[in-house]
């Protein structure tokens, strides 16, 4: 039976945390001026609270009423081959065309944020760094450790990379040596599934083999645990987020189309950055399809 004393308990409980969630604020991003020289980011930094899913203290309305903050996503870095075709250009940025990309923002005054951030800001108003982007690399590609990592690191740029599995050690793709070295130097590592089959067509024991054996394997690796999830091909719907949920994922990653009403944190967008577009299309992209 239920005391007067524990619900009394209880209901102090709920009142201390709904007056939390009305004292919480959000710092506002500040506007977009270019600049031509890369500005300083040691001074920087930014306290997180690794998420758990019980920490969501706002509604789904208010997470979708915030500020989308950019977040760009990578596969291949390499030259185009003759015998690529049109579509796969789209996803194969050549390596001097990634490196103006990242510098632009660099010299754009923006600063990358990784995913503890942003799940800070989205649900508890966590103040983000002037100017925030999130850069995000799909499949675990060999060339992303070997010319994405080496460049962000010039300037103090951090990334997340969603990795399949699958490919661990295999042909063009990275070692487990190298996705633990990413771990280590502040970059995170989630996961891409096991091989890259579509969600929609999961049963349970396709989630237990795509996601929950993928998981097992990284946090392996990496001795951290992992936490995002990123869905392959961008494809995604309703049945998956329980799935997501069940095995404590707290936020899943898609690409462009319109974020779920109700679960607004498992739908995050991105947008894909095409191998034919220059650094200033790049940024004039980026700021149209996230818009304050």
């Amino acid at each position: 039976m239920i005391t007067v004393s524990t619900l009394m308990k209880n209901l102090l409980l709920f009142l201390s945390v709904i007056f939390s969630a009305f004292t919480i604020s959000c710092k506002p991003n500040a506007g977009e001026v270019e600049t031509t020289s890369t500005p300083k980011r040691d001074s920087v930094q930014q306290k997180v609270v690794i998420p758990q899913l019980s920490d969501t203290l706002i509604n789904a309305a208010a997470i979708l009423s915030k500020t989308q903050v950019p977040i760009l996503c990578y596969h291949q870095i390499r030259d185009w081959r003759p015998t690529d075709s049109k579509s796969a250009r789209e996803i194969i940025v050549p390596p001097d065309v990634f490196r103006s990309q990242i510098k632009i923002l660099a010299d754009s005054g923006f600063h990358t944020i990784l995913p503890d951030d942003l799940y800070a800001y989205l649900t508890k108003g966590t103040p983000l760094p002037e100017k925030p982007v999130m850069l995000t690399y799909d499949d675990g590609d060999v060339d992303q450790y070997n010319i994405a990592a080496p460049e962000m690191a010039k300037y103090g740029f951090k990334g997340v990379y969603f990795v399949m599995t699958v490919s661990l050690g295999r042909s063009i793709y990275m070692t487990k040596e190298q996705i633990k070295k990413l771990s280590d130097d502040g970059n995170v590592i989630a996961s891409h599934t096991w091989d890259h089959h579509d969600v929609r067509h999961y049963s349970e024991v396709d989630w237990d083999k795509q996601l929950t054996s993928s998981v097992k394997e990284l946090e392996k690796i990496t001795s951290k645990p992992v936490k995002y999830f990123a869905y392959p091909f961008g494809a995604w719907n309703k049945a998956a987020i329980p799935a997501l949920k069940k095995r404590n994922i707290v936020a899943a990653f898609q690409l462009s189309t319109k974020m779920d009403p109700d679960d607004p944190l498992y739908t995050i967008r991105r947008m894909i950055v095409p191998g034919s577009w220059s650094a200033s299309t790049m940024l004039k992209a980026m700021r149209r399809t996230f818009k304050e």
